[in-house]
């Protein structure tokens, strides 16, 4: 190989981490009511900051980055009265925090 190609062969394959780094990166989606108390990412709506401040397990308003694809499908644990659960890609109004 001569200098050229092996250079050509190296920036090519920078270039092709670099881009599967940011695909990567784009595969995620918030995905409301699925964060345990305190493990949020950001925004747990109304009397919260942003990540880690979520007051209540599966908070409705709290949200965190799932693999895109997965939010909705999520196996989470039922409701104290037996209400199933699920994620969702924008806030719910389940299981907020007492004011």
């Amino acid at each position: 190989m001569t200098y050229q190609s092996k250079s050509l062969a190296i920036a090519g394959a920078l270039l092709a981490a670099l881009s599967a780094g940011a695909v990567a990166a784009q595969e995620n989606e918030k995905c409301f009511g699925v964060s345990l108390a305190g493990q949020n990412d950001c925004a747990a709506g109304e009397g919260t900051s942003c990540a880690g401040t979520s007051k209540v397990d599966y908070q409705g308003n709290a949200w965190t980055l799932v693999p895109a694809g997965t939010c909705l499908t999520m196996e989470l644990p039922a409701a104290a009265d037996g209400t199933a659960r699920a994620g969702s890609l924008a806030p719910l109004t389940r299981d907020l925090p007492s004011a």
